[in-house]
């Protein structure tokens, strides 16, 4: 099991890129933080922007096709998504695989 994460400018977008990956089946679950606070390195000063969190748990097999979908889809520039495998129960692992069309 995958878990990617992202960071939206608000709840819309990441509800809007929850939902187009859930719908592709890149993803079978999608966990939404608001109220997150980042601060971060941007055009030669630091910025400080109020931030949604987007995790989402996937395959695998599904990791590329939805890091790409994530960056055609994403508003900001440069967006930030890192990847993370980590361990699951067989039983998620096989709700996993039943939810995103695996083996």
């Amino acid at each position: 099991m995958f878990h990617v994460s992202t960071t939206c400018p608000d709840l819309d977008t990441a509800r809007a890129l929850a939902s187009a990956m859930l719908e592709a089946r890149l993803a079978a679950c999608a966990n939404i933080t608001p109220g997150v606070l980042s601060l971060f390195h941007w055009q030669g000063t630091i910025a400080e922007e109020e931030e949604v969190t987007l995790v989402f748990k996937t395959r695998a097999a599904h990791r590329a096709s939805l890091v790409s979908l994530l960056e055609e889809h994403h508003p900001y520039d440069l967006p930030v998504i890192t990847w993370e495998e980590v361990g699951a129960s067989s039983d998620a692992e096989a709700w996993l695989s039943e939810e995103t069309g695996g083996d």
